[in-house]
């Protein structure tokens, strides 16, 4: 991170969504190609999960990806990644994994030990993501069946099985070499 800036090397600005970023994050949701959930959705995590959350921005405010998630009131020292996207013009750049990484700086003043999330089984892009994060903090990813076909209405259209992801115990700095 650049000093006093926010910055990362890249340039991306990384930090707290606010409440004014949630349309920010239903359109980059859409644009992505996520799941979409309502813009009320969107606002309402950026007043509720922004201490764990991260939106990314170019230096000139441009949204560039966001990775919103929360502590599993069960299990609060189990943090759940609900979604990374990242605009298409910032792909290839590591950005979801610098967001990540933003996210586990908080990881040790939270208490949080573990990152879950679910996957669907075609996602390489999100598995080699996960990968890489587990095996620079020091773990390894189990991934389990979660959710089947029949966990989710079919009059919504349906969707994929998600498998879970649980990645700990977490060391709180990527291994720097």
């Amino acid at each position: 991170m650049t000093a006093g800036t926010g910055a990362d090397p890249d340039g991306a600005v990384l930090t707290r969504p606010v409440l004014d970023d949630g349309p920010d994050l239903w359109r980059l949701a859409r644009d992505c190609g996520l799941d979409v959930n309502s813009p009320y959705a969107y606002t309402l995590w950026c007043r509720d999960f922004a201490g764990t959350s991260v939106i990314a921005r170019d230096a000139d405010g441009t949204p560039l990806g966001y990775v919103i998630g929360h502590l599993r009131p069960a299990e609060p020292a189990t943090y759940f990644l609900w979604q990374v996207g990242v605009a298409e013009r910032a792909r290839g750049r590591r950005l979801a994994r610098r967001m990540l990484d933003r996210i586990a700086e908080r990881f040790a003043d939270l208490g949080v030990t573990h990152l879950e999330a679910t996957v669907t089984p075609d996602n390489a892009a999100s598995r080699a993501l996960f990968a890489s994060f587990a095996r620079d903090h020091g773990a390894e990813p189990v991934w389990t069946p979660l959710f089947e076909h029949r966990h989710f209405p079919a009059e919504s259209g349906g969707h994929e099985p998600e498998d879970l992801v649980r990645i700990g115990p977490l060391r709180t700095a990527p291994d720097p070499s």
